[in-house]
């Protein structure tokens, strides 16, 4: 469960991201939770269910088919709650950004030294993020 909730989260913020910066032009926030649960019956299982037929890993085959029935169960019953949750930490996570400067924090740049400003300044230079 935990492993695909990180993989889930990971393709959520980037396809979320995508759409809040105008590269995607719809909303994954909206059909997710059904998504996935169509992702599970229509693929998941469908392969888990195959490979347990198969034998391909054998005494642990039934393993994968076990996970993806558990995985399935639980996204059924937090799934919502988990995308609300991830479009919150992103909406958290861009406010925060937003007083960001060439990916640093302030309170970083504020502890920079003579030596780390001038090494970011050239960085910010090369990037074509800072005009001098």
């Amino acid at each position: 469960w935990n492993v695909y909730k990180k993989w889930n989260e990971r393709l959520f913020m980037e396809m979320y991201s995508a759409f809040k910066s105008n590269r995607a032009q719809k909303d994954p926030s909206g059909g997710w939770y059904a998504g996935e649960l169509w992702f599970f019956d229509n693929y998941i299982i469908p392969l888990a269910q195959k490979l347990d037929q198969c034998r391909v890993f054998g005494v642990s085959s039934d393993e994968c088919l076990n996970y993806a029935l558990e995985n399935r169960k639980e996204w059924s019953d937090k799934g919502m709650s988990i995308v609300e949750e991830m479009v919150e930490k992103h909406q958290h996570r861009a406010k925060h950004k937003a007083n960001e400067v060439g990916g640093f924090a302030p309170a970083e740049i504020k502890a920079f030294t003579q030596t780390h400003l001038e090494y970011v300044l050239v960085f910010l230079k090369k990037k074509g993020e800072f005009v001098s």
